[in-house]
């Protein structure tokens, strides 16, 4: 992939949250359509990857560059980011008291897409998005998230998904704690619900939901950095043999060793 086809292209980004550094000089590139995972053990960096992206106040960038269709991302508030078209589904989704799904929903399509629909219109295109994910259609005037399950806070963030369209949506661990029948209506809602030229960005301890939406690229991060990539394969090899092949490899500075 050349920089010229480039949707989201990160060089050496390092992030701290408080004095600790966490992310330790991450270089990845996406073009569009494509759908990559990162794969890694946990405290590795994985989730402060998807929130610097956001644009988490409190994850600190301290070198690097995010470019998004050669725009700066980092110069970008985080609702400015939603606009360029980048999603973060939050593997812990909060609790919004008072605020209804639809309501939640219907100023976050108006804001981002700037445009008004009404409504109306806007109910029958949630409805249609509610019956491919086999959403109740009570669950619309539900506070958001509010005395959700879990499977139902993922279903929600799909829900978010499949409306705002994004050029770039990053799911943060969406499979944690899914059962098989929820994990593949998810699957099958970021598979089928997106534009073809929506890339995703999947992150994963797991191999589970890599079966079903199928990564163009897997990467690996141990220690703050991306230190292997490959195709599907990867995946599956960490499956066998787990990652302990690749801290013994790379250390604890995520450097090879050899």
């Amino acid at each position: 992939m050349t920089e010229k086809n480039g949707l989201l292209t990160v060089e050496n980004l390092k992030v701290k949250i408080g004095d600790k550094e966490i992310l330790k000089g991450v270089d990845l590139k996406i073009g569009p359509g494509e759908v990559h995972a990162i794969m890694g053990p946990n405290g590795t960096g994985k989730s402060t990857l998807a929130y610097a992206l956001a644009g988490k106040s409190s994850y600190e960038v301290t070198s690097g560059s995010v470019t998004m269709e050669g725009e700066n991302v980092l110069e970008m508030s985080p609702d400015e980011r939603a606009r360029k078209g980048l999603f973060l589904a939050f593997q812990y989704p909060s609790e919004v008291p008072g605020v209804t799904v639809d309501n939640f929903l219907r100023v976050a399509y108006n804001t981002i897409k700037k445009e008004e629909l009404s409504i109306w219109e806007f109910r029958n295109l949630l409805k249609e998005k509610m019956e491919f994910l086999k959403i109740d259609e009570s669950f619309s005037g539900r506070y958001l998230n509010e005395g959700f399950s879990g499977g139902e806070k993922k279903r929600n963030e799909i829900l978010q998904m499949a409306v705002l369209q994004p050029k770039l949506a990053v799911l943060d661990e969406t499979d944690s704690g899914l059962d098989i029948d929820a994990l593949q209506i998810v699957a099958k809602g970021v598979n089928e619900l997106l534009p073809e030229d929506s890339s995703v960005l999947v992150i994963t301890h797991y191999q589970r939901i890599l079966r079903y939406i199928k990564p163009d690229f897997v990467h690996v991060m141990i220690e703050g950095r991306i230190v292997e990539t490959g195709g599907g394969e990867l995946a599956e090899k960490l499956e066998e043999k787990g990652y302990d092949w690749l801290k013994e490899k790379y250390g604890e500075s995520g450097k090879d060793s050899d």
